[in-house]
């Protein structure tokens, strides 16, 4: 008997090319004139009778939904200029999961505000200055303040939430500061609007002079639109702008799973192209069409020849840069033009990244592991205890753990932080498997302390209401206000490594690690071997294995009662379990006492069950391949002899 299978399996070798996300500007007329506007039309301007219908709009959205579209970005010129803008604004958001609309927020009205109330999305409503005059100064419109201001309202009447967008340019920056707290008066939210402003391709050479008078100095449009710092001093190719060849725009289309439709149906690939030979005509065929086939052919369109290879594909702050050939096209009509500002942008870049990291962050090593800290807050010469800058590292090859600290309690919603876990110094602590763990603690009903650690706590996000703490110096633990066992346990699990109650010294190059219960005498022992070891610490001490098989000890930054401590390593001679007694003796001890002697001694965090047996099975290992000791001893410093002697058999 033959039988037919219900369903074939493919492996597909890459994600199926599908436009997730579209934007769209809905007209380019505008009821302000601002001074560094690129696109404005007047209100009244001609090119109203050219622009899309509601009805064509609506197919052109149905179209997009059907090849997998699901996010709309909604602008403009001012898209509520237009009067079916309800109308395009409610289907938009009825046919779409995630949407964002940019809008200065003039025409508001309380129909509009109520709907976007109900629509959940990002509305991003523009701010040009903190006081009228300087707002009108820029948008040109007298009025345009308080209609703003009468939106704003609106918005906030309907309990709809939106994002202040703060424009800076050289007519307001010298308000910049207020314009941030009128930002954070009128919404929990704002952001900074592109600092760096583009000229416009339409060859109106009296608008383009406008706007190159608002351009801010490239140190301030850097220092506003700071670069990303994670992929290193030298930074990291853009997204936008980075070309593996010398087609223009072959890289970009690439990897880009979204499209551009301008006011008159015209399609491309991104929104800042105004060449008409990059543009696909949606009226003369179909959003399907212009995916498949059109945009795929624009990418060997335009090499970069002599010019590029001449100019921006040598240039040593390439990785810095932002330019594209679409801003070359709009600064000079060529899409090979170097953008002279942009240069100058590149360069402040690259003097930014190198000030950031020297004054930003630090470096440091625990028992072979890298840990990278990070502070908004510039570190100061005291800002570290001398405790810790014993153990401060070069720039490694590779980072194991990161450490963030920002000093701004964001807005969160608690039901992603998880089931709570426990209750530990005025901590709640929480765990999602998908987001990891999460501490807050609490002085007075307010958050005073966030943080965020990954799934597996190789990164660590740190929150503070204050930023006194940090500000006093002197900082112990690289988790303050905290220490960081919560977040170092697991990673030295992960690790082959843990960290005991112990204290532990180098004694004729070899590693002691002392351990037991409060009392036992672990401070006791350093004090009467003082004279003849380096000492690594009297608290807490780190026993890692190797990946060739070799166990060390590995002191800490957290000390106990002697303060002396050191980033020193030796060797792993043994395990001894402290008590005092009347004569110095040494004995082994039963693995199964000593793997009990362990887990009581180990440092404690929120643990998982994996975690936790995984830690199990180190404790195995490590009393199998490493002797364990039980020393009795005395305050007569016989011990000395009695490890001596132990060294000499050895």
């Amino acid at each position: 008997m033959t039988t037919t299978p219900y369903s074939k399996i493919q492996v597909l070798q890459q994600l199926p090319r599908i436009p997730f996300k579209a934007s769209i500007d809905l007209t380019y007329r505008c009821n302000n004139d601002c001074r560094h506007c690129w696109v404005r039309l007047g209100p009244r301007a001609p090119e109203k009778q050219q622009e899309l219908t509601t009805d064509e709009i609506f197919d052109i959205v149905n179209q997009a939904k059907a090849l997998g579209c699901r996010e709309w970005a909604i602008s403009g010129g001012e898209p509520m200029l237009r009067p079916d803008f309800y109308d395009i604004f409610d289907y938009i958001t009825r046919n779409s999961k995630i949407y964002s609309l940019n809008t200065n927020g003039t025409l508001i009205t309380p129909k509009i505000a109520r709907l976007m109330q109900e629509r959940k999305g990002m509305k991003m409503v523009a701010l040009y200055g903190a006081s009228k005059e300087v707002y009108e100064d820029v948008s040109r419109i007298p009025g345009s303040y308080d209609a703003a201001m009468r939106g704003f309202r609106l918005l906030k009447e309907a309990g709809a939430g939106f994002v202040v967008q703060v424009i800076p340019m050289k007519a307001n920056y010298h308000e910049y500061d207020a314009m941030i707290a009128l930002a954070k008066e009128l919404s929990p939210d704002y952001r900074i609007g592109a600092p760096w402003l583009y000229l416009s391709a339409d060859g109106d050479e009296q608008k383009n002079n406008e706007i190159r008078a608002q351009r801010l100095p490239a140190r301030v449009a850097v220092e506003l639109d700071p670069p990303q710092i994670e992929a290193g001093a030298a930074g990291g190719q853009h997204a936008c702008g980075f070309m593996a060849n010398d087609n223009l725009y072959e890289s970009c289309i690439s990897i880009r799973r979204d499209f551009y439709i301008d006011p008159y149906g015209r399609l491309t690939f991104c929104s800042f192209i105004r060449d008409p030979e990059l543009m696909y005509d949606v009226r003369q065929g179909s959003i399907q069409d212009a995916w498949d086939n059109f945009i795929p052919s624009l990418k060997d369109k335009y090499q970069g020849g002599q010019e590029y290879q001449q100019n921006c594909a040598t240039c040593e702050y390439r990785s810095e840069c932002r330019w594209c050939g679409v801003y070359g096209y709009l600064e000079h009509g060529r899409h090979t033009a170097k953008v002279e500002y942009l240069c100058q942008v590149a360069r402040e870049t690259r003097a930014y990244k190198d000030d950031w990291l020297k004054n930003h962050r630090r470096y440091f090593n625990l028992a072979g592991i890298s840990i990278q800290l990070e502070s908004e807050i510039p570190f100061q010469e005291n800002s570290i205890h001398p405790d810790l800058q014993k153990f401060y590292d070069s720039q490694p090859d590779k980072v194991d753990v990161k450490i963030y600290h920002y000093f701004e309690i964001p807005e969160e919603d608690e039901k992603e932080w998880g089931e709570w876990v426990k209750e530990q110094n005025l901590w709640n602590f929480y765990r999602h498997e998908k987001y990891g763990l999460t501490g807050i603690k609490k002085l007075e009903g307010k958050v005073e302390h966030l943080f965020h650690f990954n799934p597996d706590q190789t990164i660590a996000r740190f929150f503070h209401r204050q930023e006194s703490l940090f500000q006093e110096g002197g900082l112990h633990f690289l988790t303050f206000p905290t220490r960081e066992q919560l977040l170092l346990t697991p990673v030295l699990v992960h690790n082959n490594a843990s960290a005991f109650h112990s204290s532990a010294f180098i004694y004729k190059k070899k590693g002691f690690i002392f351990l037991g219960q409060s009392g036992a005498g672990k401070s006791t022992m350093i004090k009467l071997m003082r004279e003849h070891i380096q000492i690594l610490c009297d608290e807490i001490n780190i026993i890692r294995k190797w990946p060739d098989g070799s166990y060390k000890v590995h002191g800490t930054w957290n000390h106990g009662e002697l303060p002396e401590l050191s980033a020193g390593e030796a060797p792993l001679i043994g395990l001894f379990f402290l008590k005092q007694a009347d004569a110095n003796k040494i004995a082994p001890m039963r693995k199964i006492d000593a793997i009990a002697n362990l887990t009581a001694r180990a440092l404690k965090t929120v643990n998982t069950r994996e975690l936790w047996q995984k830690q199990l099975a180190f404790f195995g290992q490590l009393v199998d391949d490493v002797p364990i000791y039980e020393l009795s001893f005395d305050r007569s410093g016989y011990v000395k002899q009695v490890l001596d002697e132990l060294l000499e058999g050895r």
